[in-house]
Protein backbone atom coordinates (compact mmCIF):
# COMPACT_ATOMS: atom_id res chain seq x y z
CA UNK A 1 0.00 0.00 0.00
CA UNK A 2 2.78 2.19 0.95
CA UNK A 3 4.75 1.56 -2.31
CA UNK A 4 1.34 2.30 -4.19
CA UNK A 5 0.89 5.50 -2.41
CA UNK A 6 4.45 6.47 -3.13
CA UNK A 7 4.46 5.48 -6.71
CA UNK A 8 1.21 7.84 -7.02
CA UNK A 9 2.87 10.94 -5.37
CA UNK A 10 6.06 10.09 -7.59
CA UNK A 11 4.05 10.53 -10.58
CA UNK A 12 2.50 13.23 -9.70
CA UNK A 13 5.03 14.80 -8.71
CA UNK A 14 6.91 14.41 -11.85
CA UNK A 15 3.84 15.49 -13.91
CA UNK A 16 3.63 19.07 -12.04
CA UNK A 17 7.10 19.08 -12.46
CA UNK A 18 6.62 18.59 -16.24
CA UNK A 19 4.00 20.94 -16.92
CA UNK A 20 6.24 23.46 -14.84
CA UNK A 21 9.22 23.13 -17.52
CA UNK A 22 6.97 23.43 -20.64
CA UNK A 23 5.63 26.41 -18.77
CA UNK A 24 8.63 27.68 -18.58
CA UNK A 25 9.71 27.21 -22.15
CA UNK A 26 7.14 28.96 -23.01
CA UNK A 27 7.38 32.37 -20.58
CA UNK A 28 11.07 32.28 -22.17
CA UNK A 29 9.80 32.17 -25.82
CA UNK A 30 11.18 28.17 -26.67
CA UNK A 31 9.32 26.49 -29.35
CA UNK A 32 6.21 25.95 -27.98
CA UNK A 33 5.69 29.19 -27.29
CA UNK A 34 7.05 30.53 -30.77
CA UNK A 35 7.04 28.33 -33.57
CA UNK A 36 7.35 31.04 -35.95
CA UNK A 37 10.86 31.67 -34.75
CA UNK A 38 11.97 28.18 -33.85
CA UNK A 39 10.26 25.97 -36.82
CA UNK A 40 10.89 28.14 -40.04
CA UNK A 41 14.43 27.46 -39.56
CA UNK A 42 14.72 25.80 -43.29
CA UNK A 43 16.53 28.05 -45.60
CA UNK A 44 13.82 27.74 -48.65
CA UNK A 45 10.90 28.70 -45.86
CA UNK A 46 12.64 31.70 -44.72
CA UNK A 47 13.45 32.92 -47.81
CA UNK A 48 9.81 32.57 -49.02
CA UNK A 49 8.62 33.97 -46.06
CA UNK A 50 11.06 37.09 -46.57
CA UNK A 51 10.14 37.51 -50.14
CA UNK A 52 6.67 37.53 -48.90
CA UNK A 53 6.84 40.05 -46.57
CA UNK A 54 8.92 42.90 -49.09
CA UNK A 55 6.36 41.93 -51.72
CA UNK A 56 3.16 42.76 -49.59
CA UNK A 57 4.61 45.85 -48.24
CA UNK A 58 5.62 47.23 -51.84
CA UNK A 59 1.91 46.77 -52.75
CA UNK A 60 -0.61 47.54 -49.66
CA UNK A 61 2.14 50.49 -48.10
CA UNK A 62 1.59 53.09 -51.03
CA UNK A 63 3.18 56.39 -50.82
CA UNK A 64 1.88 59.54 -52.61
CA UNK A 65 2.70 63.21 -53.27
CA UNK A 66 1.71 65.41 -51.47
CA UNK A 67 -0.02 63.53 -48.72
CA UNK A 68 3.97 62.24 -48.08
CA UNK A 69 6.88 64.11 -47.73
CA UNK A 70 10.62 63.71 -49.34
CA UNK A 71 11.92 61.96 -45.65
CA UNK A 72 8.89 59.36 -45.73
CA UNK A 73 9.56 58.77 -49.31
CA UNK A 74 12.70 58.35 -49.66
CA UNK A 75 13.10 55.77 -46.45
CA UNK A 76 11.13 54.34 -49.08
CA UNK A 77 13.31 54.31 -52.09
CA UNK A 78 16.06 53.53 -50.09
CA UNK A 79 14.18 50.00 -49.06
CA UNK A 80 13.36 49.19 -52.88
CA UNK A 81 15.78 51.12 -54.52
CA UNK A 82 15.45 53.57 -57.24
CA UNK A 83 12.30 51.65 -59.17
CA UNK A 84 10.32 52.58 -56.17
CA UNK A 85 7.06 54.16 -57.14
CA UNK A 86 5.19 57.26 -55.53
CA UNK A 87 1.23 57.98 -56.54
CA UNK A 88 0.95 61.61 -57.48
CA UNK A 89 -2.13 62.09 -55.86
CA UNK A 90 -3.50 65.14 -58.15
CA UNK A 91 -4.10 62.47 -61.43
CA UNK A 92 -3.48 59.07 -60.09
CA UNK A 93 -0.10 58.50 -61.90
CA UNK A 94 2.55 56.21 -61.01
CA UNK A 95 5.97 57.28 -61.12
CA UNK A 96 9.80 56.30 -59.76
CA UNK A 97 10.16 58.67 -57.31
CA UNK A 98 13.54 59.37 -57.10
CA UNK A 99 13.75 59.92 -60.64
CA UNK A 100 10.58 62.05 -60.84
CA UNK A 101 12.21 64.01 -57.41
CA UNK A 102 15.55 64.69 -59.43
CA UNK A 103 14.25 65.71 -62.41
CA UNK A 104 12.18 68.68 -60.18
CA UNK A 105 9.31 67.02 -58.77
CA UNK A 106 8.31 69.40 -55.86
CA UNK A 107 8.60 67.08 -53.56
CA UNK A 108 7.48 68.84 -50.19
CA UNK A 109 11.14 68.21 -47.97
CA UNK A 110 13.57 67.82 -50.77
CA UNK A 111 15.04 71.45 -50.24
CA UNK A 112 17.89 71.97 -52.35
CA UNK A 113 19.89 75.22 -52.82
CA UNK A 114 22.81 76.22 -54.38
CA UNK A 115 26.12 76.40 -52.07
CA UNK A 116 29.38 77.71 -52.18
CA UNK A 117 30.83 75.34 -54.43
CA UNK A 118 28.33 73.18 -55.18
CA UNK A 119 24.42 71.90 -53.87
CA UNK A 120 23.36 71.98 -51.01
CA UNK A 121 20.81 69.62 -49.28
CA UNK A 122 19.05 71.57 -46.34
CA UNK A 123 18.71 70.18 -43.13
CA UNK A 124 15.21 70.32 -41.91
CA UNK A 125 15.41 68.37 -38.53
CA UNK A 126 12.01 66.79 -36.75
CA UNK A 127 9.95 68.20 -39.40
CA UNK A 128 9.53 64.14 -40.73
CA UNK A 129 9.04 65.57 -44.40
CA UNK A 130 12.65 66.95 -45.12
CA UNK A 131 16.02 66.22 -44.74
CA UNK A 132 16.87 64.93 -40.98
CA UNK A 133 20.38 64.16 -40.65
CA UNK A 134 23.17 66.02 -42.80
CA UNK A 135 23.84 63.96 -46.60
CA UNK A 136 21.12 61.80 -45.69
CA UNK A 137 19.71 62.56 -49.26
CA UNK A 138 23.25 61.44 -50.38
CA UNK A 139 23.54 57.96 -48.98
CA UNK A 140 20.15 57.59 -50.42
CA UNK A 141 20.80 58.46 -53.80
CA UNK A 142 24.46 56.45 -53.36
CA UNK A 143 22.71 53.48 -52.39
CA UNK A 144 20.78 53.53 -55.53
CA UNK A 145 23.79 53.55 -57.52
CA UNK A 146 22.94 56.57 -59.54
CA UNK A 147 26.16 57.69 -61.56
CA UNK A 148 28.14 61.19 -59.94
CA UNK A 149 26.89 62.68 -63.45
CA UNK A 150 23.47 62.25 -62.95
CA UNK A 151 21.59 65.45 -63.07
CA UNK A 152 19.41 66.91 -60.32
CA UNK A 153 17.04 70.15 -61.48
CA UNK A 154 16.53 72.52 -59.12
CA UNK A 155 14.41 75.39 -59.94
CA UNK A 156 15.05 75.50 -63.64
CA UNK A 157 18.87 75.51 -63.13
CA UNK A 158 20.80 71.93 -63.45
CA UNK A 159 23.20 70.44 -61.23
CA UNK A 160 24.41 67.09 -60.81
CA UNK A 161 25.07 64.63 -58.15
CA UNK A 162 28.70 65.34 -58.09
CA UNK A 163 27.65 69.00 -56.99
CA UNK A 164 26.10 67.88 -54.09
CA UNK A 165 29.02 65.55 -53.10
CA UNK A 166 30.96 68.47 -53.58
CA UNK A 167 29.40 70.72 -51.35
CA UNK A 168 29.20 67.99 -48.77
CA UNK A 169 33.34 67.47 -48.64
CA UNK A 170 33.68 71.25 -48.24
CA UNK A 171 31.17 71.18 -45.29
CA UNK A 172 32.65 68.57 -43.20
CA UNK A 173 34.19 69.42 -40.18
CA UNK A 174 35.01 68.26 -36.35
CA UNK A 175 32.32 65.99 -34.96
CA UNK A 176 30.35 66.28 -38.17
CA UNK A 177 27.56 63.89 -37.85
CA UNK A 178 28.98 61.78 -40.92
CA UNK A 179 26.74 58.69 -40.20
CA UNK A 180 25.42 59.48 -43.80
CA UNK A 181 28.32 61.32 -45.55
CA UNK A 182 30.27 58.22 -45.51
CA UNK A 183 27.62 56.46 -47.01
CA UNK A 184 27.91 58.83 -49.86
CA UNK A 185 31.69 59.34 -50.22
CA UNK A 186 32.57 55.87 -49.88
CA UNK A 187 30.69 55.42 -52.69
CA UNK A 188 31.71 58.25 -55.07
CA UNK A 189 35.38 58.86 -53.77
CA UNK A 190 38.00 57.01 -54.34
CA UNK A 191 39.77 55.54 -51.01
CA UNK A 192 42.57 57.96 -51.01
CA UNK A 193 40.77 61.07 -51.62
CA UNK A 194 41.99 63.88 -49.94
CA UNK A 195 40.78 67.43 -50.03
CA UNK A 196 40.61 70.98 -48.16
CA UNK A 197 37.55 71.51 -46.24
CA UNK A 198 35.30 74.65 -44.97
CA UNK A 199 37.28 74.89 -41.65
CA UNK A 200 40.68 74.47 -43.61
CA UNK A 201 41.73 71.09 -42.38
CA UNK A 202 42.52 68.27 -44.81
CA UNK A 203 40.29 65.91 -44.69
CA UNK A 204 40.04 61.98 -46.16
CA UNK A 205 38.18 59.15 -45.75
CA UNK A 206 40.43 57.26 -42.96
CA UNK A 207 39.84 60.68 -41.20
CA UNK A 208 36.65 60.85 -41.22
CA UNK A 209 36.23 57.06 -39.87
CA UNK A 210 38.42 57.67 -37.31
CA UNK A 211 36.35 60.62 -36.31
CA UNK A 212 32.97 58.11 -36.23
CA UNK A 213 34.29 55.69 -34.44
CA UNK A 214 35.31 57.95 -31.50
CA UNK A 215 31.84 58.70 -31.25
CA UNK A 216 29.41 57.26 -28.57
CA UNK A 217 27.39 54.97 -30.46
CA UNK A 218 24.83 54.23 -27.87
CA UNK A 219 24.18 58.58 -28.13
CA UNK A 220 23.98 58.21 -31.78
CA UNK A 221 20.88 58.30 -33.96
CA UNK A 222 18.55 55.16 -33.76
CA UNK A 223 21.04 53.53 -31.37
CA UNK A 224 24.03 54.08 -33.32
CA UNK A 225 23.07 51.61 -36.53
CA UNK A 226 23.64 54.44 -38.83
CA UNK A 227 26.77 55.15 -37.51
CA UNK A 228 28.21 51.62 -37.97
CA UNK A 229 26.60 51.12 -41.11
CA UNK A 230 28.22 54.10 -42.58
CA UNK A 231 31.67 52.67 -41.97
CA UNK A 232 30.41 49.14 -42.32
CA UNK A 233 30.15 50.11 -45.77
CA UNK A 234 33.03 51.99 -46.11
CA UNK A 235 35.31 49.16 -44.68
CA UNK A 236 33.76 46.75 -47.50
CA UNK A 237 34.97 49.09 -50.50
CA UNK A 238 38.77 48.99 -48.25
CA UNK A 239 38.83 45.47 -48.34
CA UNK A 240 37.57 45.13 -51.32
CA UNK A 241 41.01 46.75 -53.00
CA UNK A 242 42.83 46.11 -50.11
CA UNK A 243 42.07 42.43 -49.35
CA UNK A 244 45.02 40.98 -47.80
CA UNK A 245 46.33 44.69 -46.28
CA UNK A 246 46.09 44.49 -43.00
CA UNK A 247 43.79 47.07 -40.90
CA UNK A 248 45.33 50.45 -39.35
CA UNK A 249 44.60 53.85 -37.72
CA UNK A 250 40.87 55.18 -38.81
CA UNK A 251 40.00 51.56 -40.29
CA UNK A 252 41.32 49.70 -37.48
CA UNK A 253 39.20 51.62 -35.01
CA UNK A 254 36.03 51.04 -37.34
CA UNK A 255 36.40 47.64 -37.65
CA UNK A 256 36.82 47.24 -33.48
CA UNK A 257 33.70 49.62 -32.99
CA UNK A 258 31.93 47.54 -35.33
CA UNK A 259 33.07 43.72 -33.81
CA UNK A 260 31.22 45.33 -29.94
CA UNK A 261 28.47 45.97 -31.99
CA UNK A 262 27.98 42.91 -33.16
CA UNK A 263 29.03 41.01 -29.93
CA UNK A 264 26.63 43.59 -28.17
CA UNK A 265 23.86 42.46 -30.88
CA UNK A 266 23.91 39.04 -29.74
CA UNK A 267 24.52 39.70 -26.24
CA UNK A 268 21.06 41.70 -25.51
CA UNK A 269 19.03 39.77 -28.33
CA UNK A 270 15.84 39.04 -26.43
CA UNK A 271 14.54 34.88 -26.34
CA UNK A 272 12.30 35.71 -28.67
CA UNK A 273 14.48 36.66 -30.95
CA UNK A 274 14.19 40.50 -31.20
CA UNK A 275 16.86 42.85 -30.54
CA UNK A 276 17.18 44.53 -27.82
CA UNK A 277 15.00 47.94 -27.82
CA UNK A 278 18.23 49.48 -26.23
CA UNK A 279 20.24 48.50 -29.49
CA UNK A 280 23.72 48.15 -28.53
CA UNK A 281 23.88 49.43 -24.68
CA UNK A 282 22.30 46.78 -22.69
CA UNK A 283 19.18 44.08 -23.45
CA UNK A 284 15.99 45.93 -23.06
CA UNK A 285 12.23 44.83 -23.95
CA UNK A 286 9.18 46.97 -24.72
CA UNK A 287 4.99 47.00 -24.65
CA UNK A 288 5.22 48.78 -28.14
CA UNK A 289 5.34 46.61 -31.06
CA UNK A 290 6.83 49.77 -32.83
CA UNK A 291 10.00 49.77 -30.31
CA UNK A 292 10.68 46.42 -31.74
CA UNK A 293 10.14 47.30 -35.50
CA UNK A 294 12.80 50.18 -34.91
CA UNK A 295 15.51 48.03 -33.03
CA UNK A 296 15.64 44.68 -34.82
CA UNK A 297 14.88 46.42 -38.13
CA UNK A 298 17.42 48.81 -37.79
CA UNK A 299 19.84 46.22 -35.93
CA UNK A 300 19.04 43.36 -38.98
CA UNK A 301 19.92 46.19 -41.08
CA UNK A 302 23.59 46.63 -39.30
CA UNK A 303 24.17 42.94 -39.20
CA UNK A 304 23.03 42.18 -42.83
CA UNK A 305 26.30 44.43 -43.82
CA UNK A 306 28.54 43.40 -41.19
CA UNK A 307 28.38 39.87 -40.34
CA UNK A 308 30.20 36.97 -42.36
CA UNK A 309 27.85 35.12 -44.94
CA UNK A 310 28.07 31.86 -43.26
CA UNK A 311 27.06 33.84 -40.07
CA UNK A 312 23.86 34.83 -41.62
CA UNK A 313 22.76 31.41 -41.09
CA UNK A 314 23.39 31.09 -37.60
CA UNK A 315 20.42 30.39 -35.22
CA UNK A 316 20.42 33.46 -33.56
CA UNK A 317 20.20 35.72 -36.98
CA UNK A 318 17.74 32.77 -37.92
CA UNK A 319 15.65 33.75 -34.81
CA UNK A 320 15.54 37.82 -35.48
CA UNK A 321 14.60 37.16 -39.59
CA UNK A 322 12.03 35.43 -38.19
CA UNK A 323 10.50 37.50 -35.27
CA UNK A 324 10.85 40.34 -38.02
CA UNK A 325 8.85 39.04 -40.18
CA UNK A 326 6.20 37.76 -38.08
CA UNK A 327 6.29 41.90 -36.99
CA UNK A 328 5.17 42.23 -40.12
CA UNK A 329 2.49 39.97 -40.72
CA UNK A 330 0.81 40.77 -37.95
CA UNK A 331 0.77 44.69 -38.55
CA UNK A 332 0.19 44.23 -42.11
CA UNK A 333 -3.08 46.27 -41.72
CA UNK A 334 -1.40 48.57 -39.35
CA UNK A 335 -0.09 52.83 -40.48
CA UNK A 336 3.80 52.48 -39.15
CA UNK A 337 5.84 54.88 -38.89
CA UNK A 338 7.72 55.22 -42.14
CA UNK A 339 11.64 55.53 -40.64
CA UNK A 340 11.02 52.09 -39.05
CA UNK A 341 9.62 50.21 -41.33
CA UNK A 342 11.61 50.97 -44.39
CA UNK A 343 14.65 50.22 -42.35
CA UNK A 344 13.07 47.19 -41.50
CA UNK A 345 12.57 46.20 -44.80
CA UNK A 346 15.77 47.46 -45.74
CA UNK A 347 17.34 44.70 -43.40
CA UNK A 348 15.50 42.19 -45.12
CA UNK A 349 16.56 43.01 -47.95
CA UNK A 350 19.99 43.40 -47.52
CA UNK A 351 19.42 39.75 -46.00
CA UNK A 352 17.46 38.30 -48.55
CA UNK A 353 20.68 39.26 -51.14
CA UNK A 354 23.69 38.56 -48.97
CA UNK A 355 21.94 34.98 -48.54
CA UNK A 356 19.91 33.93 -51.47
CA UNK A 357 20.63 36.41 -53.88
CA UNK A 358 18.84 39.74 -55.25
CA UNK A 359 14.82 39.97 -54.04
CA UNK A 360 13.05 38.90 -57.85
CA UNK A 361 11.06 42.47 -57.90
CA UNK A 362 8.03 41.51 -59.44
CA UNK A 363 7.55 43.54 -62.97
CA UNK A 364 4.06 44.87 -61.76
CA UNK A 365 3.83 44.30 -58.20
CA UNK A 366 0.99 46.70 -57.61
CA UNK A 367 -1.08 44.19 -59.51
CA UNK A 368 0.03 41.01 -58.39
CA UNK A 369 -2.08 39.52 -55.18
CA UNK A 370 -0.43 39.20 -52.06
CA UNK A 371 1.11 36.31 -50.98
CA UNK A 372 1.71 37.40 -47.28
CA UNK A 373 -0.01 35.39 -44.28
CA UNK A 374 -1.69 37.46 -41.99
CA UNK A 375 -1.24 35.86 -38.55
CA UNK A 376 -2.10 36.00 -35.42
CA UNK A 377 0.62 37.24 -32.65
CA UNK A 378 2.23 34.32 -31.49
CA UNK A 379 2.76 34.00 -27.30
CA UNK A 380 6.62 35.51 -27.75
CA UNK A 381 5.16 38.68 -29.89
CA UNK A 382 1.89 38.95 -27.90
CA UNK A 383 4.81 39.28 -24.64
CA UNK A 384 5.63 42.57 -26.12
CA UNK A 385 2.49 43.49 -27.39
Amino acid sequence: MKSSLFSIVWQLFFAVGLCAWVGCQQETGNAKAAPASETLTRADELRDRVDAVLHDTLVHRQLGHPRNGAWQILHGVLAYGASFEIVLEHDGQRVPALDWTMNGGQLDGWTMRRGEVGLKAVLEQGTKRGQGHEDQWLAVIAQCDLPSSHPIRVAGDEFTIADLLNQSMYDVYEDKECSWTLIGFSHYLPLDASWQARDGQTWTLEKIMAMEARQDINLSACGGSHRLIGMQMALDKFRAAHPEEPLTGGWLAAQEKIDWAVRKARENQLPSGAFSVNYFSRAGNSSNLADHLGATGHTLEFLALALPAEELQADWVVRATNYLCELFEITADTDLECGALYHAVHGLVLYRQRRWGAWPRPEKPAETPSNVTRREPDAAIRRAS
